[in-house]
């Protein structure tokens, strides 16, 4: 038995859903290969721009311990409409981190649903907005795409910022993840140097005043209290130096 021909219909929808393969895997590619949090948003909103169709600007919005932040937007105006989103406590990007939801105004100027802002971004020359949430690690965000034409994201470019909004929470959790390593990785390394640096300068204290590690640790310690420096950086001039600290008009007793 013969299957079904397939009609325009089913070609359309079989390109469409090829053409979303394709952008999952350049997309892929493109934000986890920026590296840090700052380049992924860049990347994040400069895909968003060139491959969904009327979006005009772009932003991310995060949200964290109730205190929101636009970290990168492509354009003055988009800072702007989401503080005045903020300010208003209405508007999709609201909408969108609270319910955890995608928000599309096909057209701010008469939806019922943002009565103060909707009004106020058609004003500034902003029609639609499509409102993406974003999960990035603890913190709740929206990537939000405006237009300046009214009915600007179909159907299609709907399905490209889900998908992008998708990929850009994981490429932004990863980057976060990288750069706290990479912070942990130089906080180790720091550490690591100034006990070095503190134990050349107890074993030439030691030395010349032969005295316990303890008792030249103390030294150091009170150099540092009575300079007000940090104690790492008392140990590098003794060892630089050579100099004994001045531990103030306080004497070790005999």
């Amino acid at each position: 038995m013969s299957g079904r021909e397939p009609t325009t219909d089913d070609r359309g929808r079989d390109l469409a859903v090829a053409a979303l393969n394709e952008d999952f895997s350049q997309t892929a590619r493109a934000l986890f290969s920026a590296g840090s949090v700052e380049n992924t948003l860049s990347q994040v909103l400069a895909l968003a721009v060139a491959t969904i169709e009327g979006c005009d600007f772009a932003g991310v919005v995060l949200l964290n311990d109730n205190v929101h932040s636009t970290p990168a937007y492509t354009d003055r105006l988009v800072d702007d409409l989401d503080a005045l989103q903020h300010r208003l406590r209405e508007g999709p990007c609201i909408d969108a981190l609270s319910e955890n939801l995608t928000f599309y105004a096909a057209d701010l100027a008469d939806d019922l649903r943002w009565p103060h802002f909707g009004p106020e971004a058609s004003g500034r020359g902003v029609r639609s907005l499509l409102a993406l949430p974003l999960f990035v690690d603890d913190a709740l965000g929206a990537l939000n795409l405006y237009a300046r034409y009214p009915q600007a994201f179909g159907v299609i470019d709907r399905a490209r910022g889900l998908l992008l909004a998708a990929l850009a929470a994981l490429a932004l959790s990863a980057a976060q993840d990288h750069q706290d390593d990479e912070l942990r990785q130089a906080n180790l390394h720091a550490a690591l140097a100034t006990r070095e640096v503190i134990g050349q300068a107890q074993g030439i204290l030691i030395e010349r005043e032969r005295i316990t590690a303890d008792e030249a640790f103390d030294i150091l310690r009170r150099a540092s209290q009575h300079l007000n420096v940090k104690l790492r950086e008392v140990a590098q001039t003794l060892v630089d130096t050579g100099e004994p600290p001045d531990t103030g008009p306080f004497r070790r007793q005999p």
